[in-house]
């Protein structure tokens, strides 16, 4: 540009940028933006155009846009930053596109928005004085009209109250808004109260006059209403407000605002006390959830199967059995040794069928006299003999629409199982001293540590009893026949006793682990818990010894069926053990596993076998190199 051109633009009175879009340049500033950006001259024109309209390269790309395509544009949305010191101001701006070689250029016009407000304010305000003294004398006093007119409920209000003049000047001040604010009323009037009170946001940031809905009710003539907001004190201190600005309208032209605020931090205080108070529950409750279904994980493990702990062969055979017997209402008859968990089967059964959302109901056969076994089973009317004051319903009621566990079947007295065998076939029955009949849906699962085929055979037990109740039969394996099942179940109980004791963390050593492993156990799985317990309440450095235990002489936990030229000592027991295996290793040349392995020939699990090897300390390739003398 020539030399006139040049000066006129440096010396424009309007703060204007030479810009090139396509490479997001400044390509040229005059004196007046210089002021505006308070830069240099070399720093503007070396700074991009996305820098200084960092806040607003959105609408900075629909405005040049707009200017490109139809020569000219303008807005009063476009935010620019002054580089120095970061300061954001809305601007108007106006720009004239240009053809040039590098391509379109925009010649822009930046004018501060808010100071170009309160230029047009006061030349409205000029206006009206010139159209009549008297409308501009009367529209001044339309706010000192209104403080006289309504000074009883300004001095009475607990809210603070205030107004402001188009110009945003405070007019009235109430005595609750000095009180909340800590100014006086004569240190408010005729001052700009944003920049007094409302200049910052709560997190410190500067508040723009353009962004304060206060100014928008006397700028667009709104109600605004504001649940979250500050305020800041004379002493700056912040207070939560809440506040409703009402424009202020005189002959229909809009004079100012009047602002009602209240103090709303205990309130918000409150609310985050709540909310503090809200997420910890919160917080507990996904802790509890996730340790719920930690617990849930444990519990439905292949090692702990409805509390029927355990990994071994016959523990997964009997729990396949109940798997498959479980969904149907078929009778079953769980039989074996006291202490092998007979009930968790039936438990267990009934869980997984489509009765266990309803009752189990347990009855211990051996613990109810003859005389009082109609009315326990089948209940009984008022009166129905002496202390029968009211009527009850019996165990078969009970047990309506759920499952019906009869434990210890066995010691049912002969005379009265025909009783029971009717009501089980029928599925009806009396109440003792009533003549209705009644009718019951309930599935029967029996359990017996006797055998109840002998039982029929010497007359002790029915037959068709016997039949009507072995339906599906499952037997409760003994401790001593699932020995690799003996850590798990250990560990199991020890966890189980630790905390009914209020002992900390307890454990049990691999080499206490083995001797649990060679006892032989006749009191089965209620014998090891009752050991581990009384052991965890002995115990005073957190370990397990068992030594004083395993040594009791075998005649003291001998089972009475097995006669006394049988019995061995625990030492002839072990020796036995040794010389099976030990034989079964010269046999087989140290072979363990495979087909004529020593594990087939002793119609053991591989892993069975490995695993007594390793407890009788035998090497198996000590056999592997050596031949078998005769004789």
């Amino acid at each position: 540009m020539d030399l006139v051109v040049q000066t006129a633009f440096w010396n424009a009175p309007l703060a204007q940028l030479l810009m090139l879009p396509e490479a997001n340049s400044v390509l040229a500033v005059n004196a007046e933006a210089c002021k505006f950006f308070q830069a240099e001259r070399p720093a503007l024109e070396k700074s991009s155009a996305s820098n200084l309209f960092r806040d607003a390269l959105a609408e900075l790309v629909v405005f040049t846009d707009e200017a490109i395509l139809k020569g000219h544009a303008w807005s009063d949305t476009l935010t620019v930053t002054k580089p120095a010191s970061g300061e954001k101001i809305r601007v108007e701006v106006a720009a004239r596109a240009v053809d040039s070689d590098q391509g379109p250029q925009l010649l822009m016009t930046i004018q501060d928005a808010e100071q170009l407000m309160r230029q047009r304010n006061r030349g409205e305000a000029h206006r009206h004085y010139r159209s009549g003294i008297g409308q501009w004398q009367r529209m001044a006093m339309v706010f000192q009209e209104f403080e006289k007119e309504n000074q009883l409920i300004l001095n009475a209000a607990g809210e603070g109250i205030y107004g402001v003049d188009a110009d945003g000047l405070t007019s009235f001040v109430n005595p609750a808004a000095e009180r909340l604010l800590g100014w006086q009323t004569e240190e408010l009037i005729g001052k700009n109260i944003h920049a007094l009170i409302h200049f910052r946001h709560a997190d410190g940031s500067h508040y723009h006059v353009a962004e304060c809905p206060i100014y928008q009710a006397f700028r667009e003539g709104i109600v605004t209403q504001v649940d979250d907001d500050v305020f800041w004190r004379k002493d700056g201190s912040p207070i939560d407000v809440e506040y409703t600005s009402t424009p202020i309208k005189d002959n229909g032209h809009i004079v100012g605002a009047v602002v009602i605020f209240r103090d709303v931090t205990e309130k918000k205080n409150a609310q985050h006390k709540l909310l503090g108070a809200l997420q910890e529950v919160e917080s507990l409750k996904r802790r509890l959830e996730m340790e719920n279904a930690y617990l849930q994980e444990e519990i439905n493990s292949k090692f702990n199967h409805h509390q029927i702990v355990g990994k071994s062969a016959a523990i997964s055979s009997v729990i396949q059995k109940i798997e498959l017997v479980a969904p149907t209402d078929a009778t079953v008859l769980i039989s074996g040794e006291s202490g092998t968990g007979k009930e968790l089967i039936a438990r267990a059964i009934h869980d997984l069928s489509q009765r266990g959302k309803r009752s189990l109901i347990r009855v211990n056969c051996a613990a109810i006299p003859a005389d009082l076994f109609e009315s326990e089973f089948f209940g009984h009317a008022k009166g129905a003999f002496t202390g029968a004051v009211a009527e009850r319903p019996g165990r078969f009621e009970l047990a309506d629409g759920g499952t019906l566990f009869l434990d210890e079947v066995g010691e049912i007295p002969l005379a009265l199982q025909g009783k029971l065998l009717r009501v089980l076939q029928e599925q009806q029955l009396e109440r003792v001293g009533e003549a209705k009949t009644r009718k019951v849906n309930v599935r029967i699962l029996a359990a017996t540590n006797r055998d109840l085929s002998k039982l029929v055979e010497g007359g002790a037990f029915r037959e068709d009893l016997y039949f009507r109740l072995n339906v599906f039969p499952i037997e409760s394996v003994p401790l001593r026949n699932r020995i690799e099942d003996i850590p798990v179940l250990a560990q199991h109980f020890l966890q189980k006793a630790s905390r009914r004791a209020s002992k900390g963390r307890m454990r049990i050593s691999l080499g206490q682990l083995e001797k649990l492993k060679s006892y032989h156990w006749p009191g089965n799985i209620r014998e090891l818990e009752n050991i581990i317990e009384r052991q965890v309440i002995l115990s005073q450095d957190g370990t397990l010894q068992f030594d004083e235990f395993i040594s009791q002489p075998l005649s003291i936990n001998k089972q009475p069926d097995i006669a006394s030229a049988n019995l061995l000592t625990e030492a002839e027991r072990k020796r036995q053990e040794v010389t099976s295996v030990v034989e079964a290793l010269k046999q087989t040349k140290g072979k363990v596993f495979g087909k004529e392995g020593a594990a087939e020939l002793l119609g053991l699990k591989p892993t069975t076998l490995a695993s007594r090897i390793k407890r009788l300390q035998i090497d198996p390739s000590e056999f592997k190199s050596k031949t078998i003398e005769a004789g």
